[in-house]
């Protein structure tokens, strides 16, 4: 195998090196070899998440699924062992020679929150104090979630209390986010009357509103309670114009609605913002893309503000549309678009976006073109997963061209991809009905 260990393996340079082979059993033999050569090194996070999407991508199912069991062994981070993690923290957090990280006590909080046990994630938050550690906006914002969650608000109620001598002394305009959380679980849980007197105090002491503007606000129609839905638009609403106009306020807030599907809502948001002299910002508009896909609706109004220039798409943003086009099935559309990005100074088309048109064209049973598209791709170097190869494959037997079927069929396996069972019998019958159609030929030219 010619590769060049070096004298010191860390796992971002073990992810670079799986990264560059073209044959995925080779990447997972190196994955492998890296514990026999260095007895003390340890594959993170990263490092598989790296393996899985090689092996997942080439169609090795049986090899990924043993490096995902080799994870979870590898891992105290399950379900059965999340106690046993917390003791492991708590046993050791106080020892001079560990190093406590923020970003490691969040995912550790996560996880527990993610099954019920927010009661150790509260521990965990306040023994950061003690380890020179302070919690951050996100670790906030997961134990927010996990404590409403599993219904604890009088707790819920303190940590927002905490959080406005800490964390939102200076009025920080994301954490309006966090402040959600609370005020729909509040609402959700029918104590509309106490999400309005915390509301007055997030916007007093949480956004630092000034008087005026919390004085505008009528919230009368909330206090009846009847319809929680209506009284969470009516409080979201409140947050954005009782507090003092700031992009990060309206960003947070758009971006926090368009990821839980309430478009109409966020919409409302950017109607505000423009209304103050703000332009939404490019994530706004990527969250906006990604809820109007998943309800099957294509970007019409994304595609007039980019013709407006208020909103200059990035890759990201022009994936989403491409697949929402897809779905919808006008594919040849979308390979309009695949033009506008090639003329778009720093817009490059990658991986995903080149998989996304393959199989929309395959989909509509477009499959010349798709071919077209494939070819394309691998110009640009980067190489498609199993599945895209499958999908064509399979396509251009149906339409009688094996030869076109045969080439993709060899160039995948070059790769080192296992063609389905389902490809290889479509191939077959392809085969066989072409030379059925020879034979019968030749005898009627007798």
């Amino acid at each position: 195998m010619g590769i060049r260990w070096p004298r010191i393996l860390t796992p971002t340079h073990l992810s670079q090196i799986i990264s560059t082979q073209t044959n995925p059993l080779t990447a997972l033999q190196i994955f492998n070899q890296a514990h026999q050569k260095y007895p003390n090194y340890r594959h993170n996070g990263p490092v598989y998440a790296t393996m899985i999407n090689i092996l997942g991508n080439s169609g090795r199912i049986l090899e990924m699924k043993q490096v995902i069991d080799q994870m979870k062994d590898d891992s105290l981070l399950k379900e059965s062992n999340f106690k046993a993690a917390y003791q492991l923290f708590s046993d050791n957090c106080w020892r001079l020679e560990v190093k406590s990280r923020v970003k490691s006590l969040n995912l550790l909080m996560e996880g527990l929150c993610r099954f019920k046990k927010s009661d150790l994630a509260l521990n965990i938050f306040q023994e950061m104090d003690f380890q020179g550690c302070y919690p951050d906006r996100e670790s906030y914002r997961i134990l927010m979630k996990g404590l409403c969650d599993d219904g604890r608000l009088n707790e819920a109620i303190h940590l927002l209390y905490s959080m406005f001598w800490r964390i939102s002394q200076k009025g920080s305009g994301e954490d309006i986010v966090i402040y959600r959380i609370l005020l729909d679980a509040l609402c959700d849980d029918g104590k509309v009357e106490e999400a309005l007197e915390i509301i007055g105090k997030v916007l007093r002491k949480g956004l630092k509103a000034p008087k005026s503007r919390r004085q505008r606000l009528d919230l009368s129609q909330c206090r009846d309670g009847e319809d929680s839905e209506a009284t969470k638009r009516l409080i979201n609403e409140a947050l954005i114009r009782g507090g003092v106009p700031r992009m990060g306020s309206y960003s947070a807030m758009a971006i926090d609605l368009y990821n839980e599907g309430r478009v109409d809502e966020g919409d409302k948001v950017l109607d505000e913002m423009r209304k103050r002299g703000f332009f939404p910002s490019l994530p706004m508009y990527e969250s906006k893309a990604e809820a109007l896909s998943k309800k099957g609706r294509v970007s019409e109004l994304i595609e007039e503000d980019i013709k407006e220039g208020t909103c200059v798409p990035s890759v990201r943003l022009y994936n989403t549309i491409l697949k929402c086009l897809c779905n919808a099935g006008d594919s040849e559309l979308a390979i309009g678009y695949l033009k506008k990005m090639a003329k778009q100074v720093g817009c490059v088309a990658n991986k995903e976006t080149y998989s996304i048109l393959v199989n929309g064209l395959c989909k509509d049973g477009k499959y010349i073109e798709a071919s077209r598209v494939l070819e394309e791709m691998l110009i640009k170097s980067h190489r498609p997963g199993a599945e895209t190869y499958n999908g064509l494959i399979k396509g251009l037997c149906s339409i009688g061209r094996q030869y076109e079927a045969v080439m993709w069929l060899e160039d995948m396996v070059s790769q080192g991809m296992l063609p389905d069972l389902a490809i290889w019998n479509s191939l077959v019958a392809s085969v066989c009905c072409k030379m059925s159609e020879i034979e019968m030929f030749i005898m009627n030219s007798f």
